[in-house]
Order: C-alpha cells, then sequence, then structure tokens
C-alpha cells in the first residue's frame, strides 16, 4: 500500500526518485497516467488492468466521457525506475502536470500520486462549493478507479 507525502527534486532530464517504500509496491514496470486533479497517477500493473478493466464495461455516450477516456489511456505510459530509484517522467506528462523542479508524491492506498509541489499546496488548501463540479469529479474518480 501506497502511504505518506515526499518532496523531491527533478533534474534537468526530467527525473525524479522513488520513494524507497513505493519502488517495491510499484514493481519492475508500471504505469503513469494524467489524474483529472494536473497530478499524475503511478499504477502498479495490477491496479492498472483493473482501471482498464472497468473502463471497458463503461457505456460512454457523452462526447465529455469519451474525451476525457481517450486522453486518459492516451496519455498513460508505461516506465520503470532506473538503478538509481529515479522515474524519468516523460515530456508530456511534466507538461501536463506542470512539473519543473519539485514534486510531492503521496501516497493514496493502491496507487501514488506525483504532483507540481505548489499545485499540491494549492490544490490540498483550495475549499470549493461548486456542487457539480464535485458530482463530475467523483464520477471520473470512480470510473478511472482513483
Amino acid at each position: 500500500m501506497f502511504f505518506g507525502e515526499y518532496l523531491h527534486r527533478v533534474d534537468e532530464k526530467g527525473r525524479t526518485i522513488i520513494p524507497l517504500k513505493f519502488r517495491g509496491e510499484l514493481g519492475s514496470s508500471f504505469m503513469v497516467a494524467k489524474s483529472t486533479d494536473k497530478c499524475l497517477i503511478l499504477y502498479p500493473m495490477d491496479e492498472w488492468m483493473k482501471v482498464v478493466k472497468n473502463i471497458e464495461t463503461q457505456p460512454f455516450s457523452g462526447e465529455a466521457m469519451r474525451r476525457t477516456i481517450r486522453q486518459f489511456l492516451a496519455g498513460a505510459c508505461e516506465c520503470e525506475v532506473d538503478k538509481q530509484g529515479r522515474l524519468l517522467i516523460p515530456i508530456t506528462l511534466r507538461e501536463y502536470a506542470g512539473i519543473k523542479t519539485e514534486v510531492n508524491m503521496n501516497g493514496m492506498g493502491s496507487k501514488a500520486e506525483i504532483w507540481n509541489s505548489e499545485t499540491w499546496t494549492n490544490y490540498r488548501d483550495f475549499k470549493t462549493n461548486e456542487k457539480e463540479e464535485l458530482d463530475a469529479a467523483t464520477k471520473a474518480r470512480e470510473i478511472l478507479g482513483f
């Protein structure tokens, strides 16, 4: 299980350390995908397969939902940790999440997240009252498994 919050730097090539506690859970290869919250999600392969199976069972009749699923699956990338314990975050995923110099890695139970540190701080401290936005985000999280 993934728990805790870790702050790490990102080097000029887009590499960052994966916490030692996360490496064993991720395995030799894992998936990195875009979240609806402008962060990245790290899925061990068994969790990724559950998400894909869940997606395949959903009726995607609405254009907005089809677009979300397409962007989610098209943006996903299989990754590995190098011998120094680093993950090279693909440029497209770094750009999506606004990742430049520092990241927060957060445990989320069966998966982990990577956030631009400033974005994480703003997200963590933000309070919303917009019911429609919350309902939509809740449904997307149910379908995508996060």
